[in-house]
């Protein structure tokens, strides 16, 4: 059952307080070496890890489609968005899976832990950006507003920090462990405590549960890599991974696409409850 602002702010505060203090005192989490040893390391036309690589083709697609969607509405932003301000975490969102397509696949021609920057970089943007956009849209206008620039350099500073400690061996990925993790307990929050936006349709938290089911499900073939790929020696669980958490993005640019055709006459922002 939705609760008001204030409450909905102080329980994901708490919850993403107690999620930081966890982490914090917990021992730092070096990056395991082992997570560069990818199932797939078939060459073709001369790509090397080609389905990995290859398979990042959709992010870029999605990427695409999701910048069109998000500029394609009416110039005053009032198809997707109950205020055009919006428009700035969805771009966010959008460039940030266009650019992962690029750094993801640079990464898998040859992982390593230089390259695996390039690869969080952008997915660190994405995930803070959908944050603030769901911030904008279920709790406070004002408040996305101010803590979207800093949202976005906390997401980069994460991955910044993990490399320099790599560099200095004592490797630390808690800080990008809490913005991976905790933008999407913030956001699962924020969809179950909070109605959607004025600007949404029926399904808009229908389309969000997908991306977030599809995210959860490429994880866990992440995670089974080796195991898919034993199966018949066809695809591996990255290569699956690729393709299922670009089908969550697509899903959350289906949610702003399903506004647009649905065009619903808006008003002003529907007072907090």
């Amino acid at each position: 059952m939705p609760i008001s602002p204030t409450r909905a702010a102080a329980l994901a505060s708490l919850v993403l307080v107690a999620s930081a203090v966890v982490l914090l005192v917990s021992r730092r989490i070096p990056q395991d070496p082992g997570y560069h040893g990818l199932a797939d390391r078939r060459t073709l036309l001369g790509i090397p890890n080609a389905l990995d690589v290859l398979s990042n083709l959709p992010f870029a697609v999605v990427g695409v489609l999701g910048l069109a969607v998000v500029r394609g509405g009416r110039g005053d932003g009032a198809a997707l968005f109950a205020d055009p301000w919006e428009r700035r975490p969805a771009m966010a969102l959008f460039l940030g899976t266009l650019l992962t397509a690029f750094g993801s696949a640079w990464y898998h021609l040859g992982p390593s832990n230089e390259r695996l920057v390039w690869d969080r970089l952008p997915m660190a943007v994405a995930f803070m950006a959908l944050l603030t956009s769901l911030v904008a849209e279920r709790l406070s206008l004002e408040w996305a507003r101010r803590s979207f620039v800093p949202a976005l350099v906390l997401g980069v500073a994460s991955v910044v920090y993990w490399r320099v400690t790599e560099l200095l061996g004592a490797g630390d990925l808690r800080p990008y462990a809490l913005v991976q993790y905790g933008s999407l307990l913030g956001i699962v929050l924020l969809a179950l405590a909070r109605p959607p936006s004025p600007a949404a349709v029926a399904a808009d938290t229908s389309w969000l549960a997908a991306a977030l089911a599809c995210y959860a499900l490429a994880k866990l073939l992440e995670r089974l890599d080796h195991q898919v790929f034993a199966l018949g020696g066809v695809v591996s669980g990255h290569t699956l991974k690729h393709l299922v958490a670009a089908a969550g993005v697509a899903c959350l640019a289906g949610r702003l696409a399903a506004r647009a055709r649905a065009r619903p006459r808006l008003g002003a922002r529907a007072p907090a409850g």
